[in-house]
C-alpha cells in the first residue's frame, strides 16, 4: 500500500498536536457539567428535597466545587456502596470515570460558567404516582413530627392492610409527604400483630427504635429512597399478602433545621393476573448471631453459611449492619463448583444502606451456599463509634449493638418449597447457637434478642433455653 507524504504529515499532526488541543477544552458548568448533576445529583440536590443544599443552577454549584470533587472522587456520592461486577442491579447510581473526570477538570481550572445556552433543558421530575393510581393507597392515620435539631429518628407506623388484605401484589410506591426530612423508607409486612403489640406499649401513636423494625419480619414489601423509582414485578411473579395484617412503615427521618410534619403514603398496586410463581412471605435472611466484637479491634470478621434447600430466584438483597460496619460480602457457591458474587460493600455506612434489585432474578440451585463475611472496626478511630471508650459488642438490634445479615428477596417454586426454606434458615440459627465453642452469655444474648423479635419458628427452643438461663443458680 502506497501512503502518501501528505498522509504522514496528517497523523504526524495528529499525534503531535491532538493531546494538546484535548487538553486545552475548556470544560465549562452549562455544556459539560450541568448535564451530569442534572443525571446524578438534580433528584436529591434540589429545592424541597432531603439534602441539604441545592445543585442547580451554576452558582450553587461553583461555591461548592470542591466539595461535590472531593465526595465523588471518593465515590460518597451519588450515594451506591455496591461494588461494580459484584451484582447487575437495577437502578445503578455510579458516575463514570469520565464524569468525575469532567467534574474535576471543571474545578481545576476555575469552575468557568460558560454560556447559559449550552445548558440541557431542566428535567422534569415526577409530582405523582410514578405507576399511575393505585389499587388501594395506605396512608399513616396521624402527622410525624420532626424536631429542628437532634438525632435522625427510625419511626414506625402501624397501618392495617385493609382492602390490601389477601391480595397478591405486582407493585408497591411509596410517596414520602415531606422529602425535606424523609431519608429513606421501608415498607414491611407484620401478619402477627407484633408491630401492633408494640405500638400499644407506648402512648403516642407509632413507636421509634435505633435502626431496626423491632420485631421479627413477615415480609419486606419495598425499600424506598430518593432517586429510586418503584417497578412492577415481572407478569408471572406477585407478593402474596396476608388475609389479615399490617403493613408497618419505618420511616428513617432527618431533621431539617427548622421543626418540620411527614404523612406518607404507599400505593398498593394489585396483579392484573393470577401468579404463577410467589415471593416468599418471609424474607431469606441469615447471618452471624452470635458474633462476638471485642473492643479496640479494628478489622473483626464474623461470617455465616446457609445451603439453599430447594431452587430460589433472588429478586433482591438487603445487606444490614450498624455502625461498626465497614465491609460486607455476600456470595454463592452453587452446586456445579461455580461461584457468584451477590454483592460487595467494602465501604459500609449505615445511614446509606439500600436495597438492591437485580435486574434478572437470580437462580441459585438446591444444594447452593450461600455465604456472608462482614469486617468491623471497633476501635476509637471508627468515625461512627457509638460508645466512648470502646466496649464488647454483641448481636442486637439496636444500634450500639450489631448484626451482619443478608436479607434477600426471594422466588419459590412452591409454598411447601417455602416451608422447606423457613425450616433450614431456623435451623441454621439453632446450630450456631448450640455450637459448644461459643461462650454461654454470648448465646445467652442471642436467645434474649430472638424472643424480643418473637422469632415464632424458634419458640421451641427458646422455651428451652429460657427456662435454663432462669433456673436458680445453685449454692
Amino acid at each position: 500500500m502506497k501512503v502518501t507524504h501528505g498522509l504522514w504529515t496528517s497523523i504526524a499532526c495528529l499525534i503531535t498536536f491532538g493531546p494538546v488541543m484535548a487538553a486545552e477544552k475548556v470544560v465549562t458548568f452549562h455544556r459539560d457539567v450541568t448535564p451530569i448533576l442534572y443525571k446524578h445529583c438534580a433528584e436529591c440536590h434540589r429545592e424541597g428535597e432531603i439534602a441539604p443544599f441545592p445543585l442547580m443552577s451554576y452558582q450553587d454549584a461553583a461555591k461548592r466545587a470542591e466539595w461535590i470533587v472531593e465526595n465523588v472522587t471518593h465515590r460518597r456520592m451519588p450515594p451506591w456502596k455496591a461494588e461494580p461486577g459484584h451484582g447487575d442491579f437495577f437502578g445503578e447510581r455510579r458516575m463514570s470515570d469520565e464524569e468525575i473526570a469532567t467534574l474535576t477538570a471543571w474545578q481545576k481550572g476555575g469552575a468557568i460558567e460558560g454560556s447559559p445556552g449550552d445548558a440541557p433543558p431542566v428535567p422534569k421530575f415526577a409530582t405523582g404516582w410514578g405507576l399511575g393510581e393505585p389499587d388501594v393507597i395506605l396512608e399513616a392515620p396521624y402527622d410525624v413530627t420532626v424536631p429542628a435539631e437532634g438525632p435522625d429518628i427510625f419511626h414506625h407506623i402501624v397501618i392495617p392492610l385493609g382492602e390490601a388484605a389477601g391480595r397478591e401484589v405486582a407493585a408497591v410506591e411509596f410517596r414520602p409527604g415531606n422529602p425535606r426530612i424523609v431519608h429513606h423508607a421501608v415498607i414491611l409486612v407484620d401478619s402477627a400483630g407484633l408491630g401492633r403489640a408494640k405500638d400499644a406499649l407506648t402512648p403516642e401513636p407509632g413507636y421509634v427504635t435505633g435502626g431496626g423494625p423491632g420485631v421479627s419480619l413477615s415480609g419486606i414489601l419495598t425499600i424506598w429512597a430518593p432517586g429510586v423509582a418503584a417497578r412492577r414485578l415481572p407478569n408471572d411473579v406477585a407478593i402474596d399478602l396476608p388475609k389479615k395484617g399490617d403493613v408497618i412503615v419505618q420511616l428513617h427521618l432527618h431533621p431539617s433545621g427548622k421543626e418540620e410534619k411527614d404523612r406518607s403514603r404507599v400505593g398498593i398496586y394489585f396483579a392484573k393476573e393470577p401468579a404463577k410463581r410467589h415471593i416468599m412471605s418471609r424474607p431469606f435472611i441469615f447471618g452471624p448471631v452470635t458474633l462476638d466484637i471485642p473492643a479496640n479491634e479494628k478489622a473483626h470478621q464474623v461470617e455465616a453459611s446457609v445451603k439453599t434447600p430447594v431452587d430460589l430466584w433472588m429478586t433482591a438483597i438487603l445487606p444490614h449492619m450498624h455502625y461498626l460496619g465497614k465491609e460486607i460480602r455476600v456470595t454463592a457457591k452453587l452446586p456445579s463448583g461455580e461461584e457468584r458474587s451477590m454483592i460487595w460493600i467494602r465501604d459500609w455506612d449505615f445511614n446509606w444502606q439500600d436495597q438492591y434489585v437485580y435486574r434478572e432474578p437470580v437462580h441459585l440451585p438446591a444444594g447452593t451456599e450461600v455465604k456472608v463475611v462482614g469486617i468491623y472496626d471497633n476501635s476509637s478511630d471508627n468515625p461512627a463509634q457509638p460508645r466512648t471508650p470502646p466496649a464488647r459488642v454483641l448481636f442486637g438490634e439496636e444500634t450500639n449493638e450489631e448484626m451482619c445479615l443478608a436479607i434477600f428477596q426471594a422466588i419459590a417454586e412452591t409454598p411447601e418449597d417455602s416451608d422447606k426454606v423457613r425450616r433450614a434458615l431456623a435451623g441454621n440459627i439453632l446450630k450456631q447457637i448450640r455450637d459448644p465453642n461459643v461462650s454461654k452469655d454470648v448465646v445467652d444474648n442471642v436467645v434474649v434478642r430472638l424472643r424480643e423479635l418473637g422469632r415464632s419458628e424458634l419458640q421451641s427452643e427458646l422455651r428451652s433455653r429460657i427456662s435454663t438461663l432462669l433456673e436458680p443458680k445453685k449454692q
